[in-house]
Parts: C-alpha cells; structure tokens; sequence
C-alpha cells in the first residue's frame, strides 16, 4: 500500500444538491452529514446527457464523452448498423434485443464502446503499483482479467485488482448477499455495503469506488421529492455507514481514507411524456432517433434528404423540446424558440463545454435534443417515469450534483475533475486524456 491515505469514491446515483443539502441540515442522514462537516462541500456540474452510463464512464475516466466516446443510453452504432441500448427500460432492452442488449451493457459498454484512448482511474492507479476497486460501478475497465461467477458463462472482462459486479464477477469472496434479488428492495446496495464492510475490514485497497443505485431507481418511481426517495436515502446513509463502522467508527475512518462523495446526476419531476419520432415520420428512412429520459440523438443516415438544422427547425414548437445542439463549422449551433444562437447564450450550468464535448463524441448523433422542463422523451419500448422523476437535460435540476472532498487538496467542480484529482493525491501522473480540461472555463 502506499504511503498516502487511501481513498474511497462514493457515488450515490440520482441525488441531488437540494435532498443532500436538506439532509445536512437536518441531520436526516447522519453519516452524509458527518462526512460533509469533515469536508469540503460545493455543487459540482455532470456532463450531457446527464445519464448514467455518460455520467460514470466522465467520472471514471476524468473526460467527457468526447474523450470516453459513451454519447447515451441508447445510440446508433454507425459501423454495426444497430441500436445500443443499455438499459432505459425492460422494454427498450427487448426491442433492441434482449441478448444484445445484456452484452453491451455488461460487457460491450467497457470491452468495446469505451474509447481505448481513455485512460480509467484504476488503470492510472495500478499502472503504478497501487491497488485500485471497484464495486458496482458500470465504468470498470482495468488491468486484470476476470471470469464470471455463473456456471456456463465464459465471457471475460477487464477489471480492477479488487472488482465486484453485482455479483457476476469478484475477484475475492466476500460471503455477500446475492445481489440482484430485488431492486425495489435495494438488494443491489445491500450487496454493495457488504463487499465494503469487508474491503474496509481488510484495508483490502489504495483507491476504491463505491457505487451504490438504490436512490435513482426510487427517485424514478415517486419523484425526487417524493417518500420513497425519502426512504432510499435513509437506507443510503447505513449503506455509506457501513464502511464507517468497518473502519472502526467514524474518528478511525477519517483518519484512514480520505473520500470524495458525489452523485452522477441530478433529478426533477416529470409529468408529461413526448414520442420524438413523430416529428420525422416523413423522413424516417433517413433518421434514427435514439431517446431516453430528457434527452436524445437524432442520427442522419447516409445519403439522407436532410440535414441536422432541417432537423432541428422541425423541433420549433415542440412542448417537449427546449433546446436542440447541432456543430456547423465546427461551433456549437442552440436553437431555442425558433431561433439559433451560441452554446456560450444557454443559461445552463457549464453548457458551453458540456454541449461541445457532447457534439465531439464520434458516437453522438447530428442533433441533440434536451428536453423542456417537466417533459420526458419516450424510450426504444415506450416508456418512461411520467408521476416520478428523471434527468438527462442541461437544466440545473438534472445538472448539478453534491459534491463532498474530505482530505483531498483540489477542489473538483465538475464531475470529470474527480479522477485526475484523485491521482494528484496519490502522486500518480495524470494521463493526456484527462489533462485535456486543463485550462477549461
């Protein structure tokens, strides 16, 4: 081990600045409160699309997605002439092929869609001699290879020295629960926490990223605001308290790790549900629209009719829609209310790099779609989380997240400058790839 501090990364999905702000306040959740008391506590801005799979691989690899190349939940695979759906739903998973499906969001997303160029965190952090984990986090790559835990299956992945995914993959046993028994119950945070009861025992790392899902899923059903998420949050708390104990109790934590603790994310509540689709019937041969949550790509196919500013003007006077992104000359182009205008006039948190890092994404699509408050963009298999809540624009509520250092010299501000923050504490060289923030406004 080395001769710095560990650290341990807690990502909780979907929470917000205000929930985790009320939280501190009240004291509702203790042990988010302890670790923001010990801290540094700002609100840090994610990337666009503000969705999952983009938010991870950004806080994983230190870059955006033009530097990791994940553009969504579901986009158009140029060269294999396909729909990559990582899971927007059930159903979107069926309709894009429940086989595929499963592959790229296991095993394709890290193997094959994460750009060779970036380099993760536990990359950087073993390729000079520290011991890096991970647990749950679906940006994974490392230097080890692993073999799953399910008998007849023999697909392999690259991982981290110490690497636990859902069960499906470990690279210790630990004796925790099965992890996916149920979602709604929280079975995959509760197999989380005992992996992390049992790292922290064992002072089992240098660097590790603790990712726990539970409340996003209960922010999507009942909305930001609503009792569910209420009740996730307080299962978060002993979930992220369950490392604390390991260790000792609080005093002997903080005295071992150094943390960072942010969300992906943010949430708002959404009410209403647009089919996008429906305003390219006409042109349908020449378009596909991949669309999830509050955002979408739409994809110019070759030899198509259009092009990505008829696109966009077919998106005046949508409801659904609020602002449209598209590169011509190599600039960012926002057309809001039927009028176009520089990315750098969008009064969004960081919407200058984050739309030009979007459009920069070889993976992205001619045109981006963000969508209008209180509105969601229907899925690959129609559905969506009308009455509860999501995310994915470039408004505040879905862009800002919580964001907590303890013990770490730099002060991240956005989401991708977590990673190259936390080599800095350990003395690692930051790779270019990260690098290429350097200087950003």
């Amino acid at each position: 081990m080395t001769g710095r501090r560990a650290a341990i990364l807690i990502v909780i999905d979907g929470l917000t600045p205000s929930t985790f702000e009320q939280a501190v306040g009240d004291r509702s959740a203790p042990m988010l409160s302890l670790l923001a008391e010990a801290g540094e506590y700002r609100r840090g801005v994610t990337t666009f699309p503000s969705l999952t799979p983009v938010c991870l691989s950004s806080i994983a690899t230190g870059g955006g997605p033009d530097v990791h190349h994940i553009p969504h939940l579901v986009w158009l695979h140029r060269s294999e002439e396909r729909l990559v759906e990582y899971g927007s739903s059930f159903a979107a998973i069926r309709a894009a092929g429940f086989s595929r499906s499963v592959l790229d969001t296991i095993f394709n997303m890290n193997a094959r869609h994460l750009s060779r160029d970036a380099v993760t965190v536990y990359e950087s952090l073993e390729d000079s001699g520290l011991v890096a984990g991970a647990i749950n986090i679906t940006c994974y790559r490392g230097r080890h290879r692993y073999v799953p835990t399910l008998p007849g299956l023999h697909r392999t992945v690259h991982g981290p020295r110490r690497f636990f995914f859902y069960g499906l993959f470990e690279s210790d046993r630990t004796g925790a629960p099965f992890a996916v028994r149920s979602r709604r119950a929280g079975s995959p945070d509760a197999y989380a926490a005992a992996v992390g009861r049992w790292l922290v025992t064992r002072d089992g790392f240098d660097f590790l990223a603790y990712y726990l899902s539970g409340y996003d899923f209960a922010s999507h059903a009942g909305g930001p605001e609503g009792e569910e998420a209420d009740r996730s949050l307080e299962q978060i708390d002993s979930e992220v308290g369950a490392l604390l104990e390991a260790a000792g109790g609080p005093d002997e934590f903080l005295e071992r790790y150094t943390v960072v603790l942010l969300s992906d994310h943010g949430q708002t509540s959404v009410g209403q549900v647009a089919r996008l689709e429906e305003q390219f019937d006409d042109v349908a041969g020449d378009v596909v629209v991949a669309a999830s949550n509050r955002a979408a790509q739409v994809y110019l196919l070759p030899d198509a009719r259009v092009d990505a500013a008829e696109l966009a003007r077919r998106l005046d006077g949508v409801p659904a829609v609020d602002v449209t992104l598209r590169l011509e000359d190599e600039e960012v182009v926002a057309r809001r209310d039927g009028a176009d205008a520089p990315a750098e006039k969008l009064d969004y948190p960081d919407a200058a790099w984050r739309t030009r890092s979007a459009l920069a994404n070889p993976n992205a699509g001619e045109l981006l779609v963000s969508a209008a408050e209180g509105w969601e963009l229907e899925d690959l298999g129609g559905r969506h989380h009308a009455g509860g809540g999501s995310h994915g624009s470039l408004v505040a509520g879905d862009s800002l997240v919580p964001l907590v250092t303890v013990g770490l010299r730099s002060e991240p501000r956005r989401i991708v400058e977590v990673a190259p923050a936390l080599l800095e504490h350990f003395g690692v060289p930051v790779p270019g790839s990260m690098e290429a923030l350097a200087g950003v406004g």
